[in-house]
């Protein structure tokens, strides 16, 4: 049945991307009365009963997080969608294992629906709660290992374990640890014209489609034994590294091919091949679920990718990324780094090497598991070992890339992590970051997330003027 109504929803995606935009608004409006400053999206309080591990004072949960992803409604010119992850979270290791605290277990990842002012002002429309095929809400909680969990045990805020039934003492049969195979780390965000969603995470990775309502009726994965599956992404993709799955995801213009990008390299086949600056690119072909990857070329090893948004069928922007502070943030202002990393770059799909396209030979190799294999590596092995120049030399070249905006230049952006990208027209796009709920934690313990002495970080709108398409 799932599988019935996701391919209905593609044909609404047909007869929909052929007509003009349904929008009244003009960009113009909004986009020219902006404050260079950016604008704050709206907040509600989870919780303030928790102590600040560093003040001791009580600090603010904000919902807030609606800075992983965001995208353009398609039928509204001054509106955008913005996606939360599984809600707010901090490592933790607990009687239980090495894991997470969860401070609001209970949080529902949604999508929210954003308006812009003339005057620039953000208000919240509506909030979409994400929920299972039959309707009931999923949560953020962990996968089990079948579906890519990497063995992160769901804590509470004061150390106790995340169980089953919370009423009752743990029980590793009877009451055992609280995990969720719905539950999602959600990173990329599409919006279609058909009123539809597709979200990629960081836990399968998962890419997940939902409906209007924000119910599940479709699922991609690299696992071939999930029933839920209507199309599979390659097995390597099994190997992301922890917590760093698929952060951007795009559809094409047309609405017929997803793409996404993975944050960082992967574990592919241990940890210390996820220590380079190889990433990988998917697509995936809604109509007949035929898949190709294509290879991202990072300035830094183990820099975030983390937003992709469509420009042409072949042309995308990328957010590449480090996780410092211009100006320190909550490690105060002797951690001030002036050379923060926060970059959008511009890719063209054609001018990387489709894996599909090489040729097996003596050396070459293709592994069920682990992908491409040169002389016994994996990709991610050989580039680490070798250089990209070898990787070249075996005809295997990494997508362009060229820069479009330093938004430490272009506005002193004093955030950790810029997670956002809205393509408003050719010449304008919307940036966000991830608050992170508001939170940060330092050795495990909880406190408020500050940007400096007295602001409290918070999702900021950025508008930026920009050739966005190129030459």
């Amino acid at each position: 049945m799932t599988s019935k109504i996701w391919l209905l929803g593609l044909v609404f995606v047909g007869v929909l991307s052929g007509c003009a935009n349904n929008s009244t608004t003009s960009t113009a409006g909004f986009v020219d009365g902006f404050p260079p400053q950016g604008s704050e999206l709206p907040y509600s309080v989870l919780r303030d009963d928790l102590i600040d591990s560093k003040t001791n004072t009580p600090f603010e949960i904000r919902n807030g997080g609606f800075g992983s992803a965001m995208t353009a409604n398609p039928n509204q010119a001054n509106q955008f969608y913005a996606l939360t992850d599984r809600g707010p979270n901090a490592n933790y290791s607990g009687d239980y294992g090495k894991g997470k605290s969860f401070p609001v277990a209970s949080y529902t990842p949604r999508i929210g629906l954003f308006n812009v002012a003339i005057d620039g002002k953000v208000t919240m429309v509506k909030s979409i709660l994400l929920k299972r095929p039959e309707g009931s809400l999923i949560s953020g909680l962990p996968n089990t290992s079948a579906l890519g969990g990497t063995g992160e045990t769901p804590y509470h805020a004061d150390g106790q374990p995340v169980l089953v039934d919370d009423s009752k003492p743990y029980d590793k049969v009877a009451n055992p640890i609280k995990l969720d195979d719905y539950g999602l780390d959600g990173e990329g965000l599409v919006a279609l014209k058909d009123g539809t969603f597709w979200i990629s995470d960081e836990y399968g990775p998962h890419i997940v489609h939902f409906d209007s309502r924000g119910v599940e009726i479709g699922r991609i994965n690299a696992f071939k034994g999930d029933s839920r599956d209507v199309f599979h992404l390659p097995a390597v993709f099994q190997h992301r590294r922890a917590n760093r799955g698929m952060e951007g995801l795009a559809i094409t213009p047309d609405e017929t091919t997803l793409v996404g990008i993975m944050q960082s390299s992967m574990k592919n086949p241990d940890k210390a091949a996820q220590k380079g600056s190889l990433t990988r690119i998917v697509t995936v072909n809604l109509t007949t679920g035929k898949t190709e990857q294509y290879l991202y070329r990072q300035e830094k090893s183990e820099n975030s990718n983390s937003e992709l948004a469509a420009l042409t069928a072949n042309k995308f922007l990328v957010i590449e990324r480090d996780g410092s502070f211009l100006f320190g943030g909550p490690n105060g202002r002797s951690k001030a780094k002036p050379n923060a990393q926060k970059h959008v770059y511009r890719i063209d799909l054609t001018t990387g090497t489709p894996l599909s396209s090489i040729a097996l030979s003596d050396s070459i190799k293709r592994d069920v598991s682990h992908g491409m294999m040169i002389d016994g590596l994996t990709l991610e092995q050989f580039v680490n070992k070798n250089g990209w120049e070898a990787l070249s030399a075996k005809g295997i070249h990494p997508v362009n890339k060229s820069l479009v905006v330093d938004m430490v230049k272009a506005v002193s952006y004093p955030h950790d992590k810029m997670e956002g990208l809205w393509v408003i027209d050719k010449n304008h796009l919307g940036v966000l970051n991830d608050d992170d709920f508001a939170t940060w934690s330092t050795k495990g313990k909880l406190e408020q997330k500050i940007l400096d002495k007295n602001k409290v970080d918070s999702n900021r709108l950025y508008i930026i003027k920009a050739n966005l398409i190129g030459n």
